[in-house]
């Protein structure tokens, strides 16, 4: 019987790609998923309880495409009871992005309560695909938001569940996803596990590395943190201007009150900077908003 890669064992480091096998298997399904991001991308994230569920006969699909497709339609309408059923035939034909549709459903509770742990199963079917299909352009994007989804529920666990706090797995799954797929979410949050010493030892340079990579491609907390350490000169050396560039490019991103804190590293640095360096980062911020757009666009 075969056993799950993401409920046991420690899963291989994702720089070695070239020789780990089952990653890479790993990452297979999950590659399968992102091609309804594209589809569904605009949709707002919701949950379904199993008590809820109507059974979907055999014969009202013709295939999972057909389901998922439905799915879509049905969620876009309003209908969540309705796309929860087609999304769960396709799923229970095994198909990745029905599968990745219903992990954020469930994870986020809309309509009907989370729950966390079917939302962990769910990416975790995606995970244990077996096929050695690569990953293409078109579903990378779902691929590594499976992944970064478990490197979450491993780093924290599930309360009451199986799913226990392994920082060292949500390392793996952080480090596949930023290091294979490229992904801002993945290496933002691998910074942080390198900033913090959770996971791994604490490494400010290696922080910065992955920070800087997710700030390029326009993620905010990502250019907050990096701009706070070039500012601060901590484990790079200060760059005051260049750190204060990328604070007034977060705080120009934040949205909310979950960003109040991106606002108040901005405010105070800017409050702290002299003249000459708040000139010269507005200088490079205007360049770098051109760079940090076309980086956003080559990603859609």
């Amino acid at each position: 019987m075969r056993t799950s890669r993401t409920a046991h064992g420690r899963a291989m480091r994702p720089a070695r790609a070239a020789r780990d096998r089952p990653l890479a298997r790993l990452g297979r399904r999950l590659a399968a998923a992102a091609g309804l991001v594209m589809l569904m991308g605009s949709l707002p994230a919701a949950a379904l309880d199993a008590t809820a569920r109507t059974p979907v006969p055999g014969g009202s699909y013709r295939n999972a495409r057909e389901a998922l497709r439905t799915g879509v339609r049905d969620y876009n309408a309003g209908d969540k009871e309705g796309a929860a059923r087609a999304l769960e035939y396709a799923a229970d034909q095994g198909h990745a992005l029905a599968l990745w549709k219903l992990g954020r459903m469930y994870a986020e509770g809309d309509g009907v309560p989370h729950d966390d742990l079917k939302a962990f199963e769910f990416f975790s079917r995606i995970a244990d695909d077996t096929t050695d299909d690569g990953p293409d352009a078109r579903n990378s994007g779902v691929v590594a938001s499976a992944f970064t989804a478990l490197g979450t529920y491993f780093l924290d666990g599930i309360k009451g569940t199986y799913v226990r706090p392994n920082p060292e797995r949500a390392y793996d799954m952080f480090n596949y996803a930023a290091s294979y797929f490229g992904d801002p979410n993945a290496q933002y949050n691998l910074g942080r596990l390198y900033l913090d010493g959770t996971g791994v030892d604490t490494d400010a340079r290696q922080a910065a590395r992955w920070f800087n990579l997710a700030a390029e491609k326009g993620h905010a907390p990502a250019q907050a943190l990096l701009g706070q350490m070039l500012v601060n000169g901590q484990g790079v050396p200060a760059q005051r201007a260049r750190g204060l560039m990328w604070l007034s490019l977060a705080r120009e991103a934040a949205q909310g009150r979950k960003d109040d804190w991106i606002i108040a590293l901005f405010d105070k640095a800017w409050a702290a900077a002299n003249e000459d360096d708040r000139a010269a980062a507005m200088a490079q911020a205007s360049q770098a908003t051109t760079q940090v757009t076309g980086s956003a666009r080559r990603r859609r």
